[in-house]
């Protein structure tokens, strides 16, 4: 298993996480078995939206023996109600919610307590302006929580949090469909036939600016729905027309800037080790660029993937990287420090290049390299 950081909390967490549908069932010995698996394979991150006492409580017995190396992300602003998980922005629920989590969890604290499901302005607005956010410090202070996050799936109010500064981490819907969409403060419009009717082309950009600002903040993602909801492992059932496999969907997610995980949603055994797949997989089998190529109705033509069949380039240049960290820079009109120290650490640059054209050749998206490798040197000096 292979470990990032998580933005700048100090935590490094396994790329390979769980999400926490499949355990929601009644079934212990499947949830406590996919759990044994999943550990033994060096996953040591959560996602645990659900408030089911039942749930929590099988997360709390699964995880007490590792609970110091457990990274635990669960969520503000849910509780149970007549046997149902239910949203809420009343602050006594939300305290509520959050007491008896952490009762049935067996545990003091969370690694990260992400604020739920803000998808609409006017939400983000009452939150960080309101009892929840003055709530969610308070427990931050305390050490009752060691992180302040949230969940979204609209890229315009992502953008507002992370901005915002109180955001440590941003739990986000990642995968190549729903990246082409605009904002919208309903989720279902990500997985509604009628958003895919038309041709689309290219990443949103707004969706592109909350990755590269979350990576020049150093707001660590940790993805949902990188599988569409199983819709993009069914050809049948994809937007995109064409299946992909998990391990691609994974890949997809982990190239992203910024992201640290995929929440892995898996509901079977079956389902656990086609993600863990992904840690042994050849170069071949993550390679999701040649499927892309071919969706019907969807371009990415001139837009870096950062998928690397630009590879090997004979001066040894990290196009695909290079090309990441000039994105960035232009995406926020200035030269972050950080960005420049990547550079700088890099083996070769963009001054390197010899203009060969190979990786041209080998790239399926038409991207200009060699034009963005001369931007990049003027940007970086070498």
């Amino acid at each position: 298993m292979k470990y990032r950081e998580l933005g700048k909390t100090g935590l490094k967490v396994s790329e390979i996480a769980l999400g926490c549908e499949g355990f929601q069932g009644e079934d212990e010995t499947l949830s406590r078995d996919m759990f044994d698996m999943a550990l033994k394979a060096g996953i040591n991150c959560m996602d645990l939206y659900s408030p089911n006492p039942k749930l929590q409580r099988r997360v709390g017995a699964a995880i007490h023996d590792c609970r110091e190396n457990f990274i635990l992300q669960s969520h503000l602003c849910t509780i149970w109600r007549n046997g149902q998980y239910k949203a809420t922005r009343d602050i006594n629920e939300v305290k509520e919610g959050f007491e008896n989590s952490l009762k049935n969890l067996d545990t003091d604290y969370l690694d990260i307590g992400m604020i739920h499901y803000v998808d609409s302005m006017e939400t983000w607005n009452t939150i960080w302006n309101g009892p929840i956010m003055e709530y969610a410090l308070e427990l931050k202070k305390q050490g009752r929580i060691r992180h302040i996050g949230m969940s979204s799936h609209n890229p315009q109010v992502a953008l507002e949090a992370v901005n915002s500064g109180l955001i440590e981490v941003l739990m986000f819907s990642v995968n190549p469909c729903y990246d082409l969409l605009p904002a919208s403060e309903n989720c279902e419009d990500l997985w509604k036939d009628e958003s895919y009717e038309n041709a689309l082309f290219n990443l949103d950009p707004q969706r592109e600016l909350l990755y590269e600002t979350c990576q020049r903040l150093g707001v660590g993602i940790t993805v949902m729905k990188a599988f569409g909801g199983g819709d993009l492992l069914d050809a049948q059932a994809s937007p995109a027309g064409m299946a992909l496999t998990p391990v691609q969907c994974i890949h997809y997610a982990l190239t992203r800037p910024a992201v640290a995980c995929v929440m892995s949603g898996v509901r079977s055994r079956e389902d656990l080790l086609a993600s863990l797949l992904y840690e042994t997989a050849r170069e071949e089998d993550k390679d999701y660029a040649a499927v892309f190529a071919q969706f019907p109705k969807i371009s990415w033509s001139g837009h870096c993937m950062y998928c690397g069949h630009c590879a090997p380039c004979p001066k040894g240049i990290d196009v695909a990287m290079v090309t990441k960290l000039l994105n960035l820079v232009r995406a926020q009109g200035e030269m972050p420090e950080t960005v420049r120290e990547h550079y700088g650490a890099l083996k070769a640059f963009a001054g390197d290049c010899i203009a060969c054209g190979s990786c041209e050749k080998r790239c399926p998206f038409q991207v200009p390299i060699i034009e963005n490798m001369k931007a990049a040197k003027n940007a970086f000096g070498k």
